[in-house]
């Protein structure tokens, strides 16, 4: 399959505005591939700048060295085949569900009643169909992540970028949404990069899972491939042999960068 996004030797680099001299390498030479319909998923520890190359896939931020290529063109300014899914809730307070599923469409000169027909399906979609007409601080946690996802899936994305959308949610709902996700994906196959700090939602929920090293200049360490039958459950995939035997494997590589990374933190807070 071709690729849908190509990270080439991508370095990030951050200068401090009032001391130039200091600088601060988030990650560097970093290069990855996530093929058109394939599930990825970065893991590594607090700080590795797995949401660094989010953002440099989504075009907000432009890497100090290397290339980023998306569908084969190089990536100039934002990325507009992409939808993101941010970690925070990313509705706007004075808009409905409705209204906020319609914005993003709205924004790309969709007609109103077109814009409306489609918000209304993706709620639908994604459970939501009879609170159109809700403010975000009247819907819970779940519901408020169900119409963001409703919100970039309504502009028909060619690639999705996730930063650790449902950590802030009970075990419960975050399963939920986790099938959700993965229901939807089986029915478009669009290519998604999905960063998560659990390791049992990113073996779930991946074909393929990267492992980064502690920062700063974090790069990936490790690479395994899902081999688990779809469609998944992801409750009922974690009880699994295979399941296990993954998570061993991708743990005995992850645990050492974890343990850095919580080592760098306590020299930081001292």
């Amino acid at each position: 399959m071709a690729a849908a996004i190509e990270l080439r030797d991508v370095t990030c680099t951050f200068v401090s505005r009032d001391a130039p001299q200091r600088r601060y390498t988030a990650v560097e030479g970093v290069t990855l591939t996530v093929a058109e319909g394939e599930f990825v998923s970065v893991v590594g520890p607090t700080g590795c700048g797995k949401s660094t190359l989010l953002n440099v896939t989504a075009g907000l931020l432009a890497p100090s060295r290397g290339e980023v290529r998306i569908f084969g063109a190089p990536l100039a300014g934002i990325n507009t085949r992409a939808g993101y899914m941010f970690q925070a809730d990313s509705l706007m307070p004075w808009r409905t569900a409705l209204g906020n599923v319609m914005a993003g469409l709205e924004f790309r000169g969709t007609p109103p009643a077109e814009a409306r027909a489609l918000a209304e399906e993706w709620l639908r979609r994604v459970g939501l169909g009879t609170f159109g007409d809700r403010y975000p601080h009247q819907m819970s946690g779940g519901m408020r992540k169900r119409a963001s996802l409703a919100q970039v899936l309504a502009l028909d994305p060619d690639i999705i970028l996730m930063d650790e959308p449902f950590s802030a949610l009970d075990i419960q709902t975050r399963q939920l949404m986790e099938n959700e996700v993965l229901a939807l994906w089986q029915a478009k196959r669009k290519a998604v990069l999905f960063i998560t700090h659990d390791l049992d939602e990113a073996i779930a929920m991946s074909d393929r899972v990267v492992v980064m090293s502690a920062g700063p200049a974090s790069r990936p360490i490790g690479e395994f491939a899902i081999d688990i039958p779809r469609p998944r459950d992801v409750a009922e995939v974690k009880m699994t042999p295979r399941f296990l035997e993954l998570h061993a494997a991708i743990w005995g590589v992850l645990r050492d960068e974890v343990l850095k990374g919580y080592q760098q933190q306590l020299r930081q807070a001292a």
